[in-house]
């Protein structure tokens, strides 16, 4: 099992790098509508994942919401089953049945992908519950956005988590708006990490743009929660390049804003903080970044040539099948 000490950085930069790549590809195929539904990007908050993915084991527990591509290449999906699934395909990471906003993988422990705003939250309570009533030292990462705190699902569910002092981190990617509706006009409280308080929650604010941060403060936390089990909130503050969604112009935000956060982009961080210490060259980021581009490239191929699903698997899944011996 490989421990977050293990986690070279340099491959961490090289997965910020396919994260950033394969959105790229995505929405260029969006936009020949190759991809229907709707299609959240994850550009600008890669550092987030990735500092996450890192600082956890690989047999943890992760699920997150609709923002969810990023998270499901952290984890160790293929491009070319993350492509496929947008695509609809049969090859797809949810055999094509779950577009954009339900990727999942029961082999990585990725639990999703959910659509609906903070109906997940009470679904990593009930992964932390399982982990701490089997007995094992796992740890579940809840993900979601600044949007999802005003929701009674996301109450209830920390009410719960609290309660039963189960083994979760909840992070809260807080990128400022709630689709397109600013953090300040939607929230009364000016830190997030304030609600953990009044569920006796502790919690504590991470610098998103900060991939060595994030990493840090999940670590540190995850190994107190393995010694004791315990709930922790993390709001980490983050900024997505792009709209909410493909369909979204991003109109409600100034030029200089949007300017401001990428002069502080995470990629080009982690970037500068590995080549001022030696351990990366400027060749070799172009090497990484070649190696990405290619993925992603060839994640797009491979879901153009993958099968379409059959219409008889649309209703697959629906129910629980009993398998036939």
């Amino acid at each position: 099992m490989q421990r977050p000490e293990q986690r070279d950085e340099v491959e961490m930069l090289a997965m910020m790098l396919l994260i950033r790549r394969f959105e790229e590809r995505a929405s260029q195929q969006y936009q020949a509508q190759k991809i229907g539904g709707f299609c959240h990007l994850y550009i600008g908050q890669e550092a987030v994942v990735a500092g996450a993915v890192a600082a956890i084991r690989d047999d943890d527990y992760i699920i997150t919401a609709y923002r969810d591509h990023g998270h499901a290449l952290a984890r160790g999906i293929s491009a070319n089953a993350c492509m496929a699934e947008l695509f609809g395909k049969s090859t797809g990471c949810s055999h094509g049945l779950g577009g954009s906003m339900h990727f999942f993988d029961k082999k990585n422990h990725m639990y999703g992908g959910h659509a609906i705003v903070g109906a997940h939250v009470p679904l990593a309570a009930g992964l932390a519950f399982a982990s701490k009533y089997r007995e094992e030292d796992r740890v579940t990462l809840c993900f979601f956005g600044d949007g999802a705190i005003n929701q009674g699902s996301f109450h209830e569910a920390l009410n719960l988590i609290a309660l039963y002092k189960l083994p979760v981190i909840l992070i809260c990617e807080n990128n400022l708006f709630a689709m397109g509706t600013s953090v300040k006009r939607s929230t009364s409280l000016k830190q997030i990490v304030d609600r953990a308080e009044g569920y006796d929650i502790p919690g504590d604010i991470v610098d998103g743009m900060n991939f060595r941060e994030v990493r840090d403060k999940i670590a540190e936390v995850a190994a107190s929660i393995r010694k004791d089990a315990h709930p922790a909130f993390l709001e980490v503050r983050t900024y997505r390049y792009r709209g909410h969604s493909m369909s979204d112009p991003a109109s409600y935000r100034t030029k200089d804003e949007l300017e401001k956060y990428r002069l502080d982009d995470p990629i080009i961080r982690l970037r500068a903080q590995l080549t001022r210490e030696g351990k990366l060259t400027n060749e070799q980021f172009d090497a990484l970044d070649k190696k990405a581009k290619k993925a992603a490239l060839e994640s797009v191929k491979f879901a153009e040539e993958s099968p379409e699903l059959p219409v008889a698997d649309v209703y697959k899944y629906v129910y629980y099948e009993e398998k036939k011996s």
